[in-house]
């Protein structure tokens, strides 16, 4: 497929021939800040795994609409499905984690409150802030070249979490016995498990081991929360994924 036009997330059915209203959002950014015209390019994804090529063809302040010329398979998943279980941090640092978990090639991203955790969210609060994390990683996607949205699933406890892994490899990050990812297999998914700034609790580090989970460490210096899981990714991407 051609590179050309902005890449614009579109959660509809992709049908060549066919046309596609686009929503507020990507209607706004495409006429008023971009400022494109009929006949522009635009390059859309279904977040399913497709992705198109498609021209403007009415192009107002209140309603832009687009046809698609060809609809082909997305490119830019890994073979490493990866679960990142990442605690829930304050302010853009849990957006910056979800951000670039996409961009690693993240499958599913499930925020998990902690112990030691200091953001517990309830009814609305909740929803805002999983339909915001699930924009975010939308935007990562657009920007990255992924046709597949990975899922932001709602908030959950640690435990709960914890009892659903069924993953062939499952890493939670804390100082423990170095080797975690030498294994000579090349499992087909992964869980890892990311912590609060102020570190998983004993209890939380030992139910995780419970759950089959191994002890990764990323050397002698303590990451911030939103670190640690890019540094992570991108070492399971070489060793297993497509690095």
């Amino acid at each position: 497929m051609t590179v050309r036009g902005p890449r614009i997330h579109l959660a509809a059915e992709l049908i060549a021939g066919g046309e596609v209203v686009l929503p507020e959002g990507p209607a706004r950014h495409v006429a008023r800040v971009l400022r494109l015209g009929t006949g522009a390019p635009l390059r859309l994804f279904d977040g399913n795994g497709n992705e198109a090529c498609a021209v403007l063809v009415e192009a107002e302040r209140k309603r832009v609409v687009a046809r698609i010329e060809s609809v082909t398979e997305g490119l830019g998943e890994s073979p490493l499905a990866v679960h990142l279980g990442q605690a829930i941090s304050k302010g853009d640092r849990m957006d910056y984690a979800i951000q670039k978990a996409v961009e690693l090639g993240v499958a599913a991203i499930t925020p998990l409150y902690t112990e030691h955790g200091d953001v517990r969210l309830k009814g609305d609060r909740e929803a805002k802030k999983l339909a915001h994390w699930q924009a975010v990683a939308a935007s990562a996607c657009e920007q990255c070249g992924r046709a597949t949205l990975p899922p932001v699933h709602p908030p959950m406890a640690l435990a709960d979490w914890l009892a659903l892994r069924n993953e062939a490899l499952r890493l939670v990050l804390h100082p423990g016995t170095p080797g975690a990812l030498e294994r000579q297999d090349t499992p087909a998914s992964a869980a890892l498990l990311i912590g609060p700034e102020g570190g998983l609790s004993a209890a939380e580090v030992a139910n995780a081991q419970a759950a089959s989970f191994d002890a990764l460490t990323l050397g002698p210096r303590i990451l911030r929360t939103e670190t640690a899981p890019v540094v992570a990714l991108a070492l399971l991407q070489d060793r297993f994924g497509d690095f």
